[in-house]
């Protein structure tokens, strides 16, 4: 049986388009429409190595800098590309459905963790800035993080100037125990510190939680996972973090490493019920079908 067109479209997510260096645009699942990626990190470091990372890093570029005229040029030719509606003739977004052809966010994202590049602000900023000539306060300025960088100065000043702008917070939380937060993520960074800045952020403004789960080796996450993954949650919002939407998902595009495999649906709805269980607002997005 053919793949279906809208399945096609959320399995392919390269961080390219035509000559463009960082800006690039996707169907995405989460945001029921276009969403224009911009890649802060082309040299493909990051401080998480996780299982079920997209990245192929197997042929790392070198330090690559980040020209922020060409960033700010090639992010303004694709909101116009986008506004014109030529983008929905470029193949292969003629197949979007019309109920996904709307433009929803400008996500920094891309290979790495956006927030560790040093001028993080003025990036911001300058797609603020490209938003705001075109008019388009209704388009979010969402940040896909991992959530390890909060407690810098210099991030804590760029998320303060995204809350003056539309900006929202997709911040990472993939396990409940240290043990299993290392199995996923692969990383020197202590799971306290995630948890820690997590509240640091969601004290002072509302963000959205994105929990990826999958099959490891053909096992899914045990149950005893799931449930301290929940407490994580209900702790954090008993201590004041504000928690707007938890969006529990599994992969749906090819991994860094065979061993990891998509959840059956019914098990990314367990995993949903459980969040709901807390009184949160919880969305499951399934694996390719």
């Amino acid at each position: 049986m053919p793949t279906p067109p809208l399945v096609n479209l959320f399995k392919q997510h390269p961080r390219h388009w035509r000559d463009n260096r960082y800006v690039y645009p996707v169907i995405s699942r989460r945001s029921r429409g276009l969403s224009i990626g911009v890649n802060l990190n082309p040299d493909k470091i990051c401080n998480f190595d996780c299982i079920y990372c997209c990245v192929d890093r197997r042929g790392m570029p070198g330090k690559v800098e980040v020209d922020l005229d060409v960033l700010e040029s090639e992010l303004a030719g694709m909101l116009d590309l986008v506004g014109s509606g030529r983008i929905w003739s470029e193949p292969p977004f003629d197949q979007t459905p019309v109920e996904l052809r709307r433009l929803n966010d400008v996500a920094f994202s891309g290979d790495g963790e956006p927030t560790s590049f040093l001028k993080f602000e003025d990036a911001c900023r300058r797609a603020a800035g490209l938003l705001r000539a075109r008019e388009r306060a209704d388009v979010k300025i969402v940040v896909i993080t991992n959530a390890t960088l909060f407690h810098q100065p210099r991030v804590a000043a760029a998320l303060d100037y995204l809350d003056t702008v539309n900006g929202e917070l997709w911040a990472k939380l993939d396990a409940g125990t240290e043990d299993y937060y290392q199995l996923v993520e692969r990383t020197t960074i202590p799971f306290q510190r995630v948890l820690d800045n997590l509240l640091l952020a969601g004290r002072k403004r509302a963000i959205v939680i994105q929990s990826l789960f999958m099959r490891v080796n053909g096992q899914p996450p045990p149950a005893e996972e799931i449930a301290v993954y929940i407490d994580r949650l209900r702790g954090l919002s008993a201590a004041g973090c504000q928690i707007k939407l938890v969006q529990v998902y599994t992969v749906a595009r090819e991994t860094a490493e065979a061993f990891v495999a998509p959840l059956p649906n019914d098990e990314v709805d367990v995993i949903v019920a459980a969040v709901r269980s807390v009184g949160l607002s919880c969305e499951g997005y399934y694996g390719p079908t």
